[in-house]
């Protein structure tokens, strides 16, 4: 069974810094590609980044733009989002998927973990 685990959210003040985790099991780590996406308070969901572990290739939204850094681990299973800069529009609930292939792949979202709230002080 594949499971997902967003960790890592919290309170922070503009321009600060945290780092979310996305603990994965029941799936080869390095098949997988692991996107990271957001829902703030009366905004759709919109995707923050993604990456390919087969290639380490990585795929940002332009509103990131150099802020944030997706990585990932094979060797602990677990995806990443070193988020820096943080502002305060950058609130909301921050979600791991995973999925077979790479990013953009029509199976790269197949499983979703719970989100973890991120709340950026002005």
């Amino acid at each position: 069974e594949v499971q997902l685990q967003a960790s890592g959210g919290g309170l922070v003040q503009a321009g600060g810094s945290l780092r979310l985790s996305c603990a994965t099991s029941g799936f080869t780590f390095d098949n997988y590609a692991i996107s990271w996406w957001r829902r703030a308070p009366g905004k759709e969901r919109e995707g923050v980044s993604c990456f390919t572990a087969s290639d380490g290739r990585t795929y940002y939204a332009d509103f990131v733009q150099g802020r944030f850094t997706t990585s990932g681990d094979s060797a602990k299973n677990r995806g990443y989002l070193q988020m820096n800069s943080l502002k305060p529009e950058d609130t909301a609930v921050y979600y791991c998927a995973a999925g077979p292939g790479s990013c953009g792949s029509s199976t790269y979202t197949d499983y979703w973990g719970q989100g973890t709230l991120v709340t950026v002080s002005s």
